[in-house]
């Protein structure tokens, strides 16, 4: 009973808690319950579908103890010593076979809108390409003179005052607020995952292959991810950031980027030089 009681305490908090995230956007929080705060249409609808499913399954968990505490109450040996002889009752079997085929069809009619949501590209304002390495990012803009430049992760001891730890590079990817952004997702070596939660945004990077996934931020901030796919011994060390502005922010900020940083060419040339 002690247990019963338990299970019914952790649904009724995951239902009134879970479902929402406790997190600001960009970045997770300790004692976290939910997702990050959602800052693009792909993850307001991810967050939809979850608090949805969030209910189906509480509803089916907390009928299911029902049944099974029922029957330990009703059919145990001693308040019904003499058992009964039924093996079959036909409509309970067609309806312990149809309804969950109906609960099934219910799930699968948000879950294709949102598949069909995340892969139907819409038309991009801007390509950005993320390339993965052991262990860094390299990012390319090919609509803005082929602009390239690799993100490393901060370490400890150069980290500056509000700088997470292990989520923090030295360059973060810099995108206009509600812009369509196509990103181009490939690694050079092993397989690597370009996320950002607060985004919706998951895609791998694998050697060879260009995937594709976008977003658009309707917030300005700075909103941090990792590499999400066990690619070797820096895995941990993969992070992910990218600097939602205005459009006057991210003009200003292409021609200071221009100035710093080497066109994909140049790019290319000098990491070359810096392996050899």
């Amino acid at each position: 009973m002690r247990l019963a009681i338990g299970f019914l305490a952790l649904v009724g908090m995951t239902v009134l808690f879970g479902g929402s995230a406790h997190a600001a956007a960009g970045i997770a929080e300790n004692w976290q319950l939910g997702f990050q705060d959602a800052v693009t249409p792909v993850m307001r609808e991810i967050n939809s579908f979850h608090n949805f499913i969030l209910y189906v399954i509480t509803a089916i968990s907390v009928f299911v103890l029902g049944l099974l505490v029922w029957v330990m109450i009703k059919f145990n040996a001693k308040a019904n010593p003499t058992p009964t002889k039924t093996t079959h009752n036909a409509v309970i079997e067609v309806l312990w076979t149809v309804i969950p085929i109906l609960i099934l069809l219910v799930i699968a009619i948000p879950s294709f809108r949102l598949l069909y949501l995340q892969r139907d590209l819409p038309q991009a304002d801007m390509t950005i390409k993320a390339t993965a390495s052991q262990w860094l990012w390299s990012y390319e803009y090919p609509d803005h003179d082929d602009l390239a430049f690799d993100a490393v992760m901060v370490e400890d001891e150069d980290l500056q005052p509000g700088q997470p730890r292990l989520l923090t590079t030295d360059n973060a990817v810099v995108v206009p607020v509600n812009a369509t952004v196509r990103v181009i997702v490939t690694a050079n070596a092993v397989i690597h995952n370009w996320a950002m939660p607060s985004f919706g945004v998951k895609m791998d990077a694998i050697p060879g292959r260009l995937n594709e996934t976008w977003f658009k931020a309707e917030q300005t901030g700075m909103f941090y991810g990792q590499c999400s796919e066990l690619c070797g011994s820096r895995h941990a060390f993969m992070p992910i950031n990218v600097k939602v502005v205005t459009q006057d922010e991210f003009d200003a900020w292409l021609v200071k980027a221009k100035e710093e940083f080497a066109s994909v060419e140049d790019h290319k040339r000098l990491a070359g030089n810096l392996s050899d």
